[in-house]
């Protein structure tokens, strides 16, 4: 059973308090659902309520104009309801079922609580396999919660947008940086996810645009440079050449040389690979970090080197059914979870043993899987490569980004890299 009060919002969404009548409860009663249509999905949803009644008294309470003296109170309880969802459907441009039920069924001032909106995004990129970006939110949110038992020392059930000024996140930065000695990279880390959050509320219209905190001539995040580092050709062909100790440098040395010919390819992105990415000549992958972006998903097409092939040779999996991961490091049926494990375990593994590998021969400094990618970029350059080959072997949406990216160089590699472009005679 209908009700004959409804809400249609310019043919986007239509709302009614409806009387499931299809199954009787024990008490013989029919609970009342709030019915939610969207013209645009052309599908309907349903939502339970707490309210439950027989045809006759729902008759009477919604249905009437003029409900018993009996009945008024019930009436207002259902027309809050309406209201509330008919509200909640109304501030969304345009309307959706998740940003509905999100508004309708939060508590109220959840929408202008920073803490509940972290959880919101953390639960939504857990959802999507986005697993790394999820794990920064939840440390900027403990981090954010540290900082206000530091400042008033008690716990904090709720964190206003509003409260987070310019001033208090200077004073943010500034217990980060002097009391927690955390750098520059980590605050901008922890802030940006912050920012998000802000212009996600903004654009929700959970929140106004004057409360936002950052900008010109408010507050700036601190830009953290991290130093890229490369290894000059004399010593990666040192290192390529030296004997390794045992297997384990061996094969760490293997996936490092691996990541380096391929474009810089990083460790998840090898680890992900599938027999069905090969080809005759090169194979294709998509980025895991740039998966979820629109700008930035367009296939990697990588040039198989000889060395390349010896690799995939002597590593990959004796299955090779064109669904099956190209090396051992994972498994078809590993979750999420397990993948980003054993990604990490795996990178760990190649980190620790070419650190060895790379002092026995002289090459000191933490060298990593990072290494491999910056090395791939600057000898790219110094050989005669283009920016914009550099630009697409890295799969950046934008040459800006390239440039940005040679920006964390050391200024010595830069000008050796500036130069090159001039060796054209």
């Amino acid at each position: 059973m209908l009700s004959n009060i409804h809400a249609v919002n310019a043919k986007s969404f239509e709302i009614s308090l409806w009387l499931d009548t299809r199954r009787a409860k024990q008490n013989n009663q029919y609970p009342v659902r709030l019915r939610v249509y969207s013209f645009a999905d052309r599908k309907a949803k349903l939502y339970t309520t707490k309210f439950e009644y027989s045809e006759k008294e729902f008759a009477s309470i919604w249905e009437t104009t003029k409900p018993r003296n009996e009945y008024k109170d019930q009436k207002n309880e259902l027309t809050s309801l309406f209201i509330l969802a008919t509200s909640c459907a109304n501030e969304l441009k345009p309307f959706n079922f998740d940003q509905f039920e999100r508004r309708m069924f939060r508590r109220p001032g959840d929408g202008y609580n920073v803490f509940y909106q972290y959880e919101q995004a953390i639960n939504t990129l857990k959802a999507n396999n986005q697993l790394g970006t999820a794990s920064n939110y939840e440390l900027s949110l403990k981090s954010l919660k540290n900082f206000i038992m530091y400042s008033r020392g008690t716990e904090p059930s709720k964190l206003l947008f509003s409260e987070i000024t310019s001033v208090w996140l200077t004073k943010y930065e500034k217990y980060m940086l002097e009391e927690l000695s955390r750098s520059k990279t980590t605050v901008s880390m922890y802030l940006r996810a912050l920012r998000t959050l802000f212009n996600s509320a903004i654009a929700d219209n959970e929140i106004d645009q004057i409360v936002y905190p950052f900008g010109r001539g408010k507050y700036i995040i601190p830009t953290g440079r991290r130093v890229k580092k490369a290894l000059s050709k004399e010593e990666i062909a040192r290192l390529f050449h030296a004997k390794a100790a045992n297997p384990e440098q061996e094969k760490a040395r293997d996936f490092w040389f691996f990541s380096y010919t391929c474009n810089g390819m990083n460790v998840k992105d090898i680890a992900l690979l599938r027999f069905s990415d090969l080809k005759e000549a090169s194979f294709n992958f998509s980025r895991a970090k740039t998966m979820n972006t629109k700008k930035d998903s367009e296939e990697v097409d990588v040039f198989l080197t000889d060395f390349a092939r010896q690799i995939i040779e002597k590593y990959s999996n004796k299955d090779r059914d064109p669904k099956q991961f190209l090396f051992p490091i994972l498994k078809t049926d590993d979750n999420e979870t397990e993948k980003r494990s054993k990604v990490q375990a795996f990178t760990r593994f190649i980190n620790q043993h070419i650190k060895k590998l790379a002092l026995s021969v002289g090459i000191s400094g933490d060298i990593s899987t990072y290494y491999a990618r910056h090395t791939f970029s600057t000898l790219a350059i110094q050989n005669g490569a283009s920016l914009e080959f550099v630009s697409e072997a890295l799969n950046h949406s934008d040459i800006k980004t390239t440039r940005a990216y040679f920006a964390g160089f050391p200024d010595s590699t830069k000008k050796e890299l500036m130069e090159r472009l001039m060796d054209f005679e």
